[in-house]
């Protein structure tokens, strides 16, 4: 689904990624963890088209999305959420996910004087869309919410289901479980486990939260120092000297502090 090649992003002197070349497969869920400072954040960011990279290649079902603005990739299936959620506070949980799709028939003047049936017809489908998307996430009980009201883990499965609400080919997670109790985690990986079996959404995720990982991600991709380190399951990643001296600095005496 996704080749990164040789990829580096540069801010001033310090190399925030450098030379990343990784591959997410399609179908995947696919962790990425590293300490903090290890350029995950920034990768993200490039692929997702908010960063133009200095220099290395972005490649999507083969077709170079390089540098492509968001908007453009959106419109290809790529999307991402954000540590922190942006949602529009005043609107509703509903409203939130309804604005979503893009080419909507009332965002053009001409057409709120002369195809005012065509929007109620087109706000309708969307409306039922939205309520299914919110009962699938069971947070159809907060539908007539104001976003900026709801908890922090509600935001961040109102996160997840904008990408529902158009057809996401893979969808960039960043930290979707920082910040979130432990029974909203729970729904939270149970929603990316559907996506990902029923609806064929591949992931890629960023997380410090090995257990949450360890449960969803295979394979798990090892950042440090912009550089990718290490690649394999939860286990393969745990024992690997390289990642915990990564982490750690100390080597396999302390392996059990990563588990």
């Amino acid at each position: 689904m996704i080749e990164v090649k040789n990829l580096h992003r540069h801010f001033g002197g310090f190399r925030a990624v450098d030379g990343a070349t990784l591959e997410i497969e399609t179908g995947s869920i696919t962790g990425l963890v590293g300490p903090n400072g290890a350029g995950k954040t920034t990768l993200f960011n490039v692929v997702a088209g908010v960063l133009p990279p200095t220099s290395g290649q972005v490649f999507m079902g083969g077709e170079d999305i390089t540098g492509l603005p968001p908007h453009a990739l959106f419109h290809k299936g790529l999307l991402r959420t954000f540590q922190i959620a942006h949602e529009f506070s005043s609107m509703t949980c509903r409203e939130n996910l309804m604005m979503v799709p893009g080419g909507q028939t009332g965002e053009t003047l001409w057409n709120t004087w002369f195809g005012r049936k065509r929007i109620a017809d087109e706000e309708r489908a969307l409306r039922a869309k939205a309520d299914e998307v919110l009962e699938f996430l069971t947070i159809e009980h907060l539908s007539d919410h104001k976003a900026g009201q709801v908890s922090g883990g509600q935001k961040k499965l109102l996160e997840l289901g904008r990408t529902m609400m158009v057809d996401a080919r893979i969808v960039f997670l960043d930290e979707v479980g920082a910040g979130v109790n432990r029974t909203l985690l729970n729904t939270i990986g149970d929603a990316i486990i559907r996506l990902n079996k029923e609806r064929g959404y591949t992931f890629c995720m960023i997380e410090h939260d090995m257990d949450f990982i360890g449960r969803l991600c295979d394979p798990v991709i090892v950042m440090a120092e912009g550089k990718v380190l290490s690649k394999g399951t939860i286990d393969e990643i745990k024992s690997d000297e390289r990642v915990i001296e990564a982490y750690l600095g100390t080597g396999l005496k302390n392996k059990e502090a990563v588990s």
